[in-house]
């Protein structure tokens, strides 16, 4: 049982982007339609991220005409190319579900800008 853990464990993606709670993200995805592959993009905020080894994944959130839409990704697929963070905000909870009775501008979360802040270095 233990070998194939650690079988697991050593095909996990080791470029995995640092994401949190409340970062925008884009998320490139590879879509299969027939024979033809292409790269679908995805953007929103992430709501949870659930870190299980292998079985880790994040839930984003955008708004697409007027009604809320959510899509959980396993971290380590391969169907996953790559997650771009747009911008981090200051956030308190490690799940975001409050997020799903705001609308519009009520829904923003404050951005954290001490990422940006080359006084700190």
């Amino acid at each position: 049982m233990t070998d194939l853990l650690n079988s697991m464990n050593t095909e996990l993606k080791s470029n995995v982007a640092d994401i949190r709670a409340g970062d925008t993200v884009r998320v490139h995805m590879r879509i299969v339609e027939g024979e033809k592959e292409r790269v679908q993009m995805f953007q929103g905020v992430v709501m949870r991220l659930r870190k299980a080894g292998a079985d880790a994944s994040f839930t984003v959130r955008r708004i697409a005409h007027g009604i809320g839409v959510e899509r959980t990704f396993p971290l380590h697929s391969p169907r996953v190319e790559k997650v771009d963070i747009l911008r981090r905000a200051k956030v308190r909870r490690g799940q975001l579900y409050f997020l799903r009775k705001y609308r519009g501008k009520a829904a923003r979360l404050k951005e954290d800008r001490s990422m940006y802040d080359r006084s700190k270095k």
